[in-house]
């Protein structure tokens, strides 16, 4: 098997906010509870925060936030602040980004890639992020950004649909006709607060089923990333992850990574996991 890349983001590659504790939507597996943990930041403070950083020893960081009316993360507001920081510093930037547009492509070309939540069916769009949206529209950005040569990892989370998997495989089936390097699984975290709450943690089997599909069908690097529950749950999926031959991993734990240099040649990253 090839060498498994262990990524430890949050040492070095911090996520940052560009909205507060803000998100216009109100999704039903996140209800803008991720947002409190990133570190917050304003226009006026964004370049000096990054230029800190790096003198910290900092190695890029993931620039994100919540959704705006227009269904964005508001980054276009801070174009020119993303173009000095690349100037000023040797950052990487992870971009979450949300339905841009064409006339966003002056500012993303600056960011190293855009990490873009996909999801394959327009019953499970509507029910978990309550938008107008639909598959045609996740696509048309995935179009927009591989078209115009932008470095794009698209994320699924397997379970989104309140703890069902379906939608899963035929999201994968359509991101394998992309120039795609990079696909990310997460899964879902019922988390306290928000509506999926109650939803009973997903069979480790079951989840491992769409990573195997995912090995299968895709000929890029897959990476299991940050978004998946915790405890022996996550030891369990992690270790059958490895075994199914993922290329990455986020932040296993150590009795994981122990087990993995048994197995394969690791190399540890401290970076987001798409970079």
């Amino acid at each position: 098997m090839k060498k498994l890349k262990i990524y430890i983001p949050g040492i070095k590659f911090p996520s940052i906010s560009v909205t507060g504790n803000y998100c216009y939507l109100n999704c039903a597996h996140c209800g803008r509870h991720y947002l409190d943990g990133m570190l917050k930041v304003t226009r006026k403070s964004l370049v000096e925060k990054c230029l800190e950083m790096e003198r910290e020893g900092y190695t890029g960081c993931l620039l994100s936030g919540g959704m705006d009316s227009r269904l964005k993360v508001p980054l276009d507001k801070f174009k020119e602040e993303i173009r000095e920081i690349k100037k000023k510093t040797r950052l990487k930037i992870n971009a979450h980004v949300g339905f841009i547009d064409e006339g966003d492509l002056e500012w993303v070309k600056y960011v190293d890639v855009v990490s873009l939540d996909f999801v394959a069916d327009n019953d499970v769009i509507r029910r978990v992020y309550k938008i107008d949206k639909t598959v045609d529209d996740y696509v048309r950005v995935l179009e927009l950004l591989t078209k115009n040569g932008i470095r794009v990892a698209p994320h699924i989370t397997i379970g989104l649909d309140f703890g069902r998997i379906h939608w899963e495989f035929k999201a994968i089936d359509i991101l394998v006709e992309y120039p795609i390097d990079v696909l990310v699984l997460d899964v879902l975290i019922p988390t306290p607060g928000t509506e999926m709450a109650g939803v009973p943690r997903i069979p480790v089997d079951e989840a491992i089923k769409v990573v195997e599909y995912a090995r299968k069908k895709f000929e890029g690097e897959i990476s299991i990333g940050c978004m998946r529950p915790f405890g022996k749950w996550r030891e369990e999926f992690d270790r059958k992850a490895i075994l199914a031959g993922v290329d990455r991993i986020t932040n296993p734990p150590r009795k994981v990574i122990e087990w993995a240099k048994e197995i394969r040649d690791i190399e540890i990253i401290y970076e987001c996991c798409v970079m």
